[in-house]
């Protein structure tokens, strides 16, 4: 028999047929939870925990983990998974200084538990020279955080940032996306990998991560502002959530399992497009030629999705182009299409090919980098992104280009140097897609960044930049 003290908690977990049996003793008695097999991964140990790193082949041998980490209920179980999983990591923690004390005793918190554990930690307080903005703090301190984190990952050589999201957030962001009518993309949400970004508790929910927490003796500490309901995420989490959770139970379960089919869905989508673009298209001496019947054939949806990625993405435009007599030129930002008997005929602007002679001169506004907007909306990756360059290591002007044969740069998160044909081919990037790619360069033809995938290492501002350039898209 297991008696129950007061003084410690003790979970006995044992196999019993398909079942998961755990005991837990505590002062007010003995707990018993049981999982069925079937359900067992959604429970968060560390064994699932394990599970979900190699289920994403993340190769956890390598010192290449910089954790984020916040000090609330969610960041610090993350903290406590990797300590007790053995893997080696750092951890990076910014200090906002918007909740006065709380914000120092969230610093020292996570600060002591590193101290206390051996882990390397690494420290951001933001200061006047910041220049907290009167308008939205949620992006200041998003693009601030993650410049920081950046900044740490190519100094320390750290190939992953790894963020406590789970499964509420993933809920939270669908909702947000859905009142704002995005597609099918916006609508997958969070993806446990983004390019260098790892989300392992994205199938765990807020209740099993403070569940987890108060089995284990985690610390941690609740920032109140999320009581708050200032921002519409807020107003979502605390009004919009709990009254769905409450009216079905198993619903974050269930929208678990629709999240995982709506992804299945869009990479389904995004293969039979390329499928169609193998048959459909051609690339020639002067840019490209799309069958014009067979494409006709296709859905208007299927239509909109293939001359999106040539800059038009003007539905009521695109229906004009079947209708056009022959002869008919329509313009987007980076295409000129002129419409024949059999073929529409793209011949990128401003060059004789699509590669290599597609070129725009940026411009600087102070600190910003200046992009073209049509150039920015034939970008299909989720946007909302910042990369920071340290001017003095810059050769003016900049300008956007496309690949050239031989084109090499530096990525972020990676060590030495990779051929950008590598790199899409790793990227698993379509022909068709690969084209659309925008190189970042100064005037010397060095690549500063792959549009919109990633930014070379070389050029980013650190602590000791003095003048700093933004580019967001």
């Amino acid at each position: 028999m297991v008696t129950a003290t007061a003084a410690a908690t003790i979970i006995f977990p044992i196999f019993i047929s398909s079942c998961f049996v755990s005991f837990k003793s505590t002062a007010s008695g003995l707990k018993i939870k049981i999982i069925f097999a079937k359900d067992f991964l959604k429970v968060l140990t560390i064994q699932t925990f394990q599970a979900q790193l190699h289920r994403l082949n993340i190769p956890i041998s390598q010192n290449g983990f910089l954790l984020a980490i916040s000090g609330g209920a969610d960041s610090m179980v993350l903290l406590h998974l990797f300590h007790e999983a053995g893997i080696s990591f750092q951890v990076a923690h910014v200090n906002y200084g918007l909740r006065g004390e709380d914000s120092d005793a969230d610093e020292n918190l996570v600060r002591n538990y590193c101290l206390t554990n051996n882990i390397r930690f690494h420290q951001y307080t933001v200061s006047k020279k910041d220049q907290k903005p009167a308008g939205s703090i949620q992006l200041w301190a998003r693009d601030l955080r993650y410049r920081f984190f950046r900044q740490i990952q190519q100094k320390e050589n750290l190939r992953y940032l790894v963020t406590a999201h789970h499964l509420n957030d993933q809920l939270e962001t669908f909702l947000i996306n859905l009142s704002r009518g995005t597609g099918i993309r916006g609508l997958c949400g969070i993806t446990e990998i983004t390019d260098d970004i790892v989300r392992p508790l994205l199938h765990f929910s807020k209740e099993e991560i403070y569940s987890f927490a108060e089995d284990n003796k985690i610390p941690f500490r609740e920032d109140i502002s999320n009581a708050k309901n200032d921002y519409l995420r807020n107003r979502i989490r605390n009004e919009v959530i709990s009254k769905l959770t409450d009216a079905r139970p198993d619903f974050l379960e269930n929208f678990d399992k629709s999240i995982s089919y709506l992804y299945e869905t869009n990479n389904f989508v995004d293969e039979k497009i390329a499928e169609i673009e193998q048959v459909l298209i051609q690339e020639n001496s002067t840019g490209f030629k799309i069958d014009k019947a067979g494409l006709q054939k296709e859905s208007d949806f299927i239509k909109f999705e293939i001359l999106r990625k040539f800059g038009f993405s003007n539905k009521s435009e695109i229906s004009k182009v079947f209708l056009a007599e022959k002869g008919k030129v329509f313009r987007s930002g980076s295409f000129e299409l002129t419409v024949d008997r059999e073929i529409l005929a793209l011949r990128a602007l401003h060059g004789s090919t699509a590669a290599e002679n597609l070129e725009f001169i940026l411009e600087t506004d102070h600190d910003q980098i200046l992009i073209p907007d049509s150039v920015i909306e034939t970008f299909t990756k989720d946007r909302n992104t910042n990369w920071y360059f340290d001017r003095q290591k810059l050769t003016l002007p900049l300008k956007l280009r496309r690949k050239k044969s031989g084109d090499v740069f530096y990525p972020i998160g990676m060590i030495g140097k990779k051929k950008i044909s590598k790199f899409f081919k790793d990227e698993k990037l379509p022909i068709l897609a690969a084209q659309e790619i925008w190189l970042l360069c100064d005037s010397k033809d060095e690549v500063l960044g792959v549009l919109p995938l990633r930014q070379d290492r070389r050029h980013v501002a650190d602590a000791e930049t003095s003048h700093v350039l933004t580019l967001n898209f």
